[in-house]
């Protein structure tokens, strides 16, 4: 294949090969169980070495233009096409979905709940990367929105199958709540095709999201379509973040999920969501986004407190952290809430962030519960720092990378999103005051994050270990936690000291919807 021919393809080859190798998985008999889980690690390291590739020919000085196009005909009759393409915006959040997929299929060699049903774990997982990091590159609104849908399937038998004692409630929840708000989203996408550019040659229109964009940024949707279309669209979005007070299906589906649904549910599938605000409901509708915006800030800035109180009040390590995830999501919505360069540059840099921190967390908790068999705080009580110090000391950074020490990668976001809060776009006619009292109330916030992060590490880690567990002999970190953990460690790390690789990547996308909500 010749490199035009890469630069078309490649694209499709990358997204479609986890779906390629779960179908090649099924034709394996279930009983060889270890030849499965290895074919789920070769599967996902072709398709991040292709992810990769993609990332290293990439042109960072045009990242704010759509690269590695491909654009057919795929249904005519209603003018949807398969276009997909990749810019600076959606580059991060597409090579991550490959790295969490490749992590989870290394740890998933060792860890996989149920034996016996190893097969249709694998597959599932496959099938889920594909539709999550579909939505990263599809510039179709049908197109976008199968990738969208086809992720509850997987992940509802992740959870509803594989998951804890009631997984069959929180499956299910999971399921009506983001089919809920789907159908209020695809209603908005079918608002703006109706509504939308009508080609000149054929008269007809279309669901491509460039043109769409261009023509909600010429002013081409009036006022009150924009502000329904607007609020129907961001309630699908919304409830995918999740945002408060959408967020209920969120710690129930976490707390429930296998170790590796939580890790991917958390990494990658909440940014689902926090990208179609960006991707889509600002740029298409920026009279909508202005007229939001202040509601959006009130609710972010609620989600961050609320959070952080519940995870206080939390005895159960996971739901502990399935709740910071709401307040983590909070302080995104609250950068794109301000509509300005920075603010949104926040976001971003937040959804990578709480994708590589968050992601590693349930991790960590997954290989604790696996040596404890107890995900209640009282019931481990204190002195893993003594059992497994190894263990006690990546999660312990990892808990403080998530409460935003500087240095570690949780805190470029955060602070961004407040200093966004701070200033936000006046151009548009933001209220300054209140967006000050948005950024004192995640202020607010952040203290108490690192006060139930702290807490959390101080009846975990501190202390000396009860006597019921030193009998136990818990071994330290395995070999295979190891080399799955390693590179979102090192990314912690590295992201922290150099936040430019991803700040400087999605900087001219960032600007240009900047410049179309201001006008």
């Amino acid at each position: 294949m010749n490199e035009s021919s890469w630069q078309e393809w490649a694209i499709t080859i990358t997204t479609f090969l986890p779906i390629v190798g779960a179908l090649v998985i099924l034709l394996v008999p279930k009983e060889k169980d270890k030849m499965i889980r290895g074919l789920g690690v070769v599967i996902m390291a072709l398709a991040f070495i292709c992810a990769a590739v993609i990332a290293f020919q990439f042109d960072y000085g045009r990242s704010g233009e759509l690269q590695f196009v491909q654009n057919a005909k795929w249904i005519p009759v209603i003018g949807a096409r398969y276009h997909v393409g990749i810019d600076g915006i959606s580059m991060p959040l597409f090579v991550l979905t490959y790295l969490l997929g490749l992590l989870c299929a290394i740890y998933t060699y060792r860890y996989v709940p149920q034996p016996g049903r190893t097969k249709a774990f694998v597959a599932l997982t496959l099938l889920l990367i594909t539709g999550m990091a579909g939505t990263f590159i599809a510039f179709d609104l049908i197109l976008f929105f199968v990738f969208w849908e086809l992720v509850l399937v997987p992940m509802y038998f992740l959870i509803g199958v594989w998951g804890s004692a009631n997984r069959q409630y929180a499956s299910i929840k999971f399921f009506l709540y983001t089919l809920f708000g789907s159908v209020f989203m695809l209603l908005g996408f079918l608002a703006l095709y109706f509504n939308g550019p009508v080609d000149p040659v054929t008269g007809a229109h279309t669901f491509d999201l460039q043109a769409i964009t261009a023509f909600g940024a010429g002013g081409g949707y009036a006022h009150t379509f924009q502000l329904v279309v607007f609020g129907a669209i961001a309630l699908g979005f919304a409830v995918k973040v999740p945002m408060w007070p959408f967020h209920t299906w969120l710690p129930d589906a976490h707390t429930e999920a296998p170790t590796i649904g939580s890790v991917l549910l958390a990494g990658i599938m909440l940014k689902m969501g926090t990208y179609g605000f960006v991707r889509i409901a600002l740029p298409a509708m920026p009279e909508g986004a202005v007229a939001y915006a202040p509601w959006i800030g009130a609710l972010a800035a609620v989600a961050i407190v609320y959070a952080a109180l519940a995870c206080l009040a939390q005895k159960d390590l996971k739901r502990l952290i399935a709740f910071s995830s709401v307040g983590h999501m909070g302080f995104v919505m609250l950068g794109i809430a301000t509509l300005t360069t920075i603010g949104i540059q926040a976001a971003i840099f937040g959804m990578v962030a709480h994708g590589v921190i968050t992601g590693m967390l349930f991790f960590c908790v997954g290989s604790i519960y696996d040596r404890y068999h107890t995900r209640e705080i009282a019931s481990i009580g204190g002195g893993m720092s003594e059992l497994m110090p190894k263990m006690a000391g990546i999660f312990a950074f990892v808990a403080i990378a998530s409460l935003g020490l500087p240095g570690l990668a949780g805190f470029w976001g955060e602070i961004m999103a407040l200093l966004g809060s701070f200033s936000p776009n006046t151009a548009v006619g933001l209220n300054v005051g209140m967006y000050r009292t948005f950024m004192v109330i995640g202020g607010i916030g952040t203290i108490l994050t690192a006060g139930y992060f702290l807490w959390m590490l101080q009846r975990v880690n501190q202390g000396e270990a009860p006597a019921t567990w030193k009998e136990h002999h818990f071994r330290d970190i395995l070999a295979v936690e190891w080399v799955s953990w390693v590179p979102l460690l090192a990314l912690t790390l590295v992201l922290g000291l150099i936040p430019s690789l991803i700040l400087d990547t999605t900087a001219t996308g960032v600007d240009r919807i900047v410049q179309i909500v201001t006008g």
